[in-house]
């Protein structure tokens, strides 16, 4: 069933997620943090700390969290040529125990690195580690290879564990049997070596999708806009 991202975030406060390309990772972190706002009067806080330069990035969605009350934080002036360094207050916002903080960070080795100079915070028990994970991209083609890469990437974090955020879809052409096969390739994949926190779809396939998973649901609203969108937002 849908589940409150409170709920999901087991008396937590910091939430980062971690991800490769493809896997959902920035539009699932904006929708947790605007799912947040919804359920919660506290300050929200979004750093915008992926340096691995993707194509489509969480500060293209910047209006949209400051509209709805979340605090944005980048280090990057879009502007001008991107700039890797880490955005200013990330210190400060570990250590505000009164508002909730997500961390959108770049989820290859080399992206991964980035909060590593956290470990220590992270690791702590008001935070928690989210890693989606798209089990039709093609690094995920095989159990070695998607253990080898989950692995790869939680050491780059130093974190102690992350928990398994499951994004099963083909963008736009995706329908619940897509979700449903893909989730279950996913978990005879992990083999229950790395925990299953929550699955993830879009809004308009969650009600046929809680009537047959038990999994705990988030229904994603795309927030970036991209070139092969309509102009009322639809995908084509």
């Amino acid at each position: 069933m849908s589940e409150r991202y409170t709920d999901i975030l087991e008396g937590r406060r910091i939430a980062a997620f971690l991800g490769g390309a493809g896997s959902g990772k920035t539009e699932i972190a904006l929708n947790f943090a605007l799912g947040l706002r919804r359920e919660t009067e506290r300050r929200i806080r979004f750093f915008d700390m992926d340096q691995t330069k993707p194509l489509f990035r969480a500060r293209d969605a910047a209006d949209c969290l400051v509209q709805a009350g979340v605090d944005f934080h980048s280090n990057f002036d879009t502007s001008i040529e991107d700039v890797a360094a880490i955005a200013p207050g990330v210190i400060a916002a570990l250590e505000d125990t009164d508002s909730y903080v997500i961390l959108d960070v770049g989820g290859n080795e080399q992206g991964a690195r980035v909060i590593g100079q956290f470990f220590e915070r992270l690791n702590r028990e008001d935070s928690i580690v989210f890693l989606p994970i798209n089990p039709y991209r093609p690094w995920s083609d095989s159990a070695e290879e998607l253990r080898a890469t989950i692995e790869g990437i939680r050491r780059a974090a130093r974190a102690g564990c992350v928990r398994i955020v499951s994004n099963p879809n083909f963008c736009a052409q995706t329908c619940a049997e897509d979700v449903i096969e893909g989730n279950e390739k996913l978990k005879e994949m992990l083999d229950g070596k790395y925990p299953v926190s929550f699955l993830c779809a879009m809004e308009s396939l969650c009600p046929a999708l809680e009537a047959r998973l038990t999994e705990r649901i988030i229904p994603i609203r795309i927030q970036i806009r991209y070139p092969w969108m309509e102009d009322d937002g639809e995908e084509v």
